[in-house]
C-alpha cells in the first residue's frame, strides 16, 4: 500500500497510548513537576518501574559515572559489572544463573524458551504447553500475549501463538485437568497487578510447586511487576513458601533504566547453551550500572522494613476512607507498596479524579486503581496523598451518577 500525500497529524507518535495532557520536565523523589510547574505526586512510579522515585542520588551518579566511560560493547565480549549483577541477584533468590534483557517482556520470552528448552533436553521434545491464568499480563510480544490470553489484547493480530492452555486462577482441579503429556510447565504472577492486584492463596502455591514436581514440570514465575520490592520484600515469591525454577524480573530492576532479567536454577537453565538465546543491547553497561545501584539501595538494613512500616500507613489509612465513602471505593488490596483500590464508580473517572488533585494512578483490571508509590515514600507523603484520595472520593460521591456500580 502506497500513499503520495501525507495526512496532517496532531502528533507522530504511533496512536497506541492513551496519554493524559500532562508533561513532565523533572522529579523529585516521588514528586514529577509539571512542564507548567504543576507538582503531582506520583503513585504510578511510571508503573511500578521508578522503585526508588525520580532523580535519586545514588542510581543518577552511577549511571553518570558508567555514562562517561563506557556505554555498549555488546554480548560478544565479558561485562564485569554484569557478572556481579548476576552474582548478587543470585546471592539473593533462589536461582543460580541470569540473563539479561531489555524489558518484561523479553524476560518472560526467554522464560517459555528455557521451559520449553528444558523438557527438550531432557528427552520430551513433545512438551512445550504451559499453563498460565485468567487475568494474567505477561507482556506484549505475539508470545506472551497468547500467555495472558486476553482476547482484547489479541485481537486483529491473526492465529495466537500455539502452546498456553489458560485456567482459571487459585483453581487447583482445573491445573490438574489441564496437564497432559504436552505440558512443559506452569507460569504465574505471585501478584496479577494489571489483572486487578489479585493473588492466589499461598497454599495453592505450595501445591503449584508439589504438581510440578510430580509431574516434572518447570514452574516459572513473573516477577516483572512484583520483584525489586514491591510487595516488602525483594521478590515476592519469597512469601509464598516456595520457590520456583524459573522467573521473570523487569520494571524496577533498573530503577527507571530499562532492563529485564530471566533468572534460573542451573538444572532448568540446563539446555541453553550459547547460540540458544541472545540480545543485543541486554545487561549493556549502563542498564547493569543502574541495576548495581539499584541492589546497592535496597539490599541496605531496613530498607524493606520501611516499605513494609509504610504499606501498613496506607492501607490503614486507605480503609478509613473505604468507610467514609462506599459508594465510590468498597475495597483495598494488594501487598507491600502494590495497592489496589476497588471503585464502585468506573476506575478511569476515579484516576481522572485523582489526577485532578496532582495525585498520579493507573487503573488495573477488575475495575481497580493502583497505587504504586516509590518504595522510598515516607509517612508524610502518604497522609498527603490520603488527603488526595479523600478529596476525589468526596468530589465523586457527591455526584449522583456516579452511584452506580460498574
Amino acid at each position: 500500500m502506497s500513499q503520495s500525500v501525507k495526512p496532517h497529524l496532531d502528533s507522530h507518535m504511533l496512536p497506541v497510548f492513551a496519554r493524559a495532557d500532562v508533561a513532565f520536565e523533572r522529579g523529585e523523589g516521588p514528586w514529577l513537576i509539571a512542564t507548567n510547574g504543576d507538582r503531582y505526586l506520583d503513585f504510578t512510579s511510571g508503573v511500578a518501574v521508578n522503585a526508588l522515585g525520580h532523580a535519586h542520588p545514588h542510581l543518577v551518579a552511577a549511571v553518570q559515572e558508567q555514562a562517561a566511560k563506557l556505554w555498549h560493547v555488546s554480548n560478544l565480549f565479558t561485562i564485569p559489572e554484569g557478572e556481579r549483577l548476576a552474582t548478587r541477584l543470585c546471592d539473593a533468590s533462589f536461582a543460580d544463573v541470569a540473563f539479561f534483557c531489555n524489558s518484561g517482556a523479553e524476560a518472560m520470552e526467554a522464560c517459555i524458551k528455557m521451559a520449553r528448552k528444558f523438557q527438550a533436553v531432557n528427552g520430551h521434545p513433545e512438551r512445550y504447553r504451559l499453563i498460565t491464568f485468567e487475568g494474567a499480563f505477561h507482556g506484549r510480544t505475539l508470545a506472551t500475549l497468547a500467555a495472558g490470553g486476553q482476547q482484547k489484547y489479541l485481537e486483529g493480530f491473526g492465529p495466537r501463538v500455539e502452546g498456553f492452555d489458560q485456567v482459571p486462577l487459585g483453581d487447583l482441579e482445573a491445573v490438574k485437568k489441564a496437564i497432559g503429556p504436552e505440558t512443559a510447565g506452569v507460569i504465574i504472577e505471585p501478584w496479577q497487578g494489571e489483572g486487578g492486584v489479585r493473588a492466589a492463596d499461598p497454599s495453592f502455591f505450595r501445591a503449584l510447586r508439589q504438581l510440578c514436581d510430580d509431574n516434572k514440570l518447570v514452574l516459572v514465575f513473573d516477577e516483572v511487576q512484583t520483584g525489586m520490592g514491591r510487595t516488602g520484600s525483594l521478590f515476592a515469591y519469597e512469601k509464598t513458601g516456595v520457590e520456583p525454577d524459573i522467573m521473570a524480573l523487569a520494571k524496577a530492576l533498573g530503577g527507571g533504566f530499562p532492563i529485564g532479567a530471566c533468572l534460573a536454577t542451573a538444572a532448568a537453565a540446563a539446555g541453553m547453551t550459547p547460540g540458544t538465546h541472545g540480545s543485543t543491547f541486554g545487561g549493556n553497561l549502563l542498564a547493569v550500572a543502574a541495576a548495581n545501584a539499584v541492589l546497592d539501595v535496597m539490599l541496605a538494613p531496613k530498607f524493606f522494613e520501611n516499605v513494609q512500616r509504610s504499606s501498613l500507613l496506607l492501607k490503614q489509612k486507605l480503609a478509613s476512607i473505604i468507610d467514609r465513602y462506599p459508594d465510590v471505593v468498597d475495597e483495598v488490596r494488594g501487598d507491600g507498596l502494590l495497592i489496589g483500590l476497588k471503585a464502585v464508580v468506573p476506575a478511569g473517572d476515579l484516576v481522572a479524579a485523582l489526577r485532578s488533585e496532582k495525585l498520579l494512578t493507573v487503573g488495573a483490571g477488575e475495575n481497580v486503581v493502583r497505587l504504586l508509590p516509590p518504595l522510598i515514600v515516607t509517612e508524610a507523603e502518604i497522609e498527603d496523598a490520603v488527603s488526595r484520595v479523600e478529596r476525589a472520593c468526596a468530589k465523586l460521591t457527591r455526584t449522583p451518577a456516579r452511584r452506580e456500580a460498574v
